[in-house]
């Protein structure tokens, strides 16, 4: 008989997946919409991406410390709370323009607040994935995240610009709907993760899940692959569109090929099952270096659109379901008592060096030529293959393992006082009907930040 399907025999997940992708759509919304309206109220190009910045650079902030509370409160009532800051600081915009009030300081005050509240709602949404995911499912929630998250950075931004083109209010409208969406559906679930043992010592300080990271050398190489295609994948962004302005290639065009990125990721999604049945870990990342160290190569030697665009969708096919390797082996192998720090830790290192990626491809760009470029790009991919990715096939691959029963014993003046800190436990015999899906990676019942070609 064909197995049914998680959205069918957990209802926790199912709840918790239709909530993701409803306020994820939303988020892809307004994320085209906010410099919009940043020019609609007379503001400039810098003014527009002061709001992006601020938004980003607050993420990053805020990270590791809602890792912690992650960690330490019932994830399910952080989410809640959460989403509610973010609910009422999008809708004072719709609010604000009704009134007559609207003005540019109130937008960067939105992105500072609401960026504020992705920090912590991500990392407990990550965690949660853990809470009510059997082990046996867990790769199917991680493909249906992937799947909505694809679908939703493909369609949302078209949608946004068309209810800007509408109302420059609406996009903000319906985004703030979809966190009431995800609220509700995060308020029927029953899940709870498991009770910590009585006595048991805990590690509070917020740098352990960077702690425990550092001594996990084969999954540290695996993220640092990971964190480096992300940066490819963010440099390739910029230097696709200097490659085809320098050819004379029209914005319209441009659009098409860019595109065609989100029609490798959401195919790729919905591939990934049968994918990793198909490679085994090592033949799967094996397989991504050797194909985007090629695929980079052939952007160095033709500006063509049709040739880019297909390829394109290639060189992203294989990385959704590397992105569910990566997602399962951390949330498999990771103490449960530090996982929402061990994925804030994970999301630093691989978010964290995509950021860079424009800035030097900027620069390689004006100091060396596009062909050069594409060129060295190719080769920073083939050099972490050989580094990276061999040595997983030397060592029979890598595989989620079992997860650890606690994290390494910290020093004693940071144990004290863990056993209070836990949060409710799950009844047994509820397993089969909750489940969820993730905000940060996938991200990411929540809008995960938009990162380039995530792994």
């Amino acid at each position: 008989m064909a197995d049914p399907g998680i959205l069918r025999t957990n209802r926790d997940f199912r709840r918790f997946w239709i909530g993701s992708a409803v306020s994820t759509l939303g988020s892809q919304m307004s994320l085209i919409a906010f410099p919009l309206l940043v020019l609609s109220l007379g503001g400039g190009a810098a003014q527009a991406g002061l709001v992006a910045s601020c938004s980003l650079v607050t993420r990053m902030l805020f990270r590791l410390p809602g890792g912690q509370l992650a960690d330490r409160m019932d994830r399910r009532k952080l989410m809640v709370g959460a989403n509610l800051v973010r609910l009422t600081t999008v809708a004072s915009i719709p609010v604000a323009a009704g009134l007559g009030h609207l003005a540019y300081p109130q937008l960067l005050i939105v992105a500072v607040v609401e960026g504020t509240a992705t920090a912590v709602f991500a990392p407990a949404s990550t965690t949660a994935v853990r809470d009510v995911v059997p082990d046996d499912q867990l790769s199917d929630a991680l493909a249906k995240d992937q799947s909505s998250m694809a679908a939703a950075s493909l369609v949302g931004p078209f949608l946004g610009g068309w209810l800007f083109t509408v109302d420059r209010i609406l996009p903000f409208t319906v985004d703030a709907a979809s966190y009431a969406v995800s609220i509700v559906l995060l308020l029927r679930m029953v899940s709870r993760p498991p009770q910590a043992a009585e006595g048991t010592a805990r590690d509070n300080r917020v740098t352990a899940g960077v702690r425990w990271l550092l001594g996990q050398p084969s999954l540290l190489r695996l993220l640092l692959f990971a964190a480096l295609l992300n940066l490819v994948g963010s440099a390739a962004e910029v230097a696709m569109v200097v490659t085809l302005r320098s050819s004379g290639t029209g914005g319209t065009s441009i659009g098409l090929v860019m595109a065609c990125a989100g029609v490798g990721a959401l195919l790729g999604s919905l591939a990934a099952p049968r994918v990793m049945k198909t490679f085994t870990p090592g033949q799967l990342f094996l397989t991504i270096g050797v194909t985007w160290a090629g695929g980079l190569a052939v952007f160095a030697c033709t500006q063509q659109p049709w040739v880019l665009g297909p390829l394109l969708v290639l060189l992203i096919l294989l990385t959704p379901p590397a992105g569910i390797v990566v997602g399962q082996a951390m949330l498999s192998r990771s103490p449960r008592e530090l996982l929402g720090r061990v994925s804030t830790a994970v999301d630093l290192l691989v978010a964290g060096l995509a950021a860079l990626g424009p800035i030097l491809t900027g620069l390689a760009l004006q100091g060396i030529g596009i062909s050069p470029t594409w060129l060295l790009l190719a080769a920073l991919v083939g050099a972490a293959t050989l580094v990276a990715v061999v040595p997983m096939l030397r060592d029979g691959g890598f595989a989620a393992g079992p997860e650890p029963k606690q994290a390494a014993e910290p020093a004693s003046e940071q144990a004290a006082g863990s056993a209070s800190d836990a949060a409710p436990t799950r009844e047994a015999g509820t397993t089969s009907e909750a489940g969820t899906t993730s905000e940060a990676g996938p991200t990411s019942a929540g809008r995960p930040p938009v990162e380039p070609a995530a792994v």
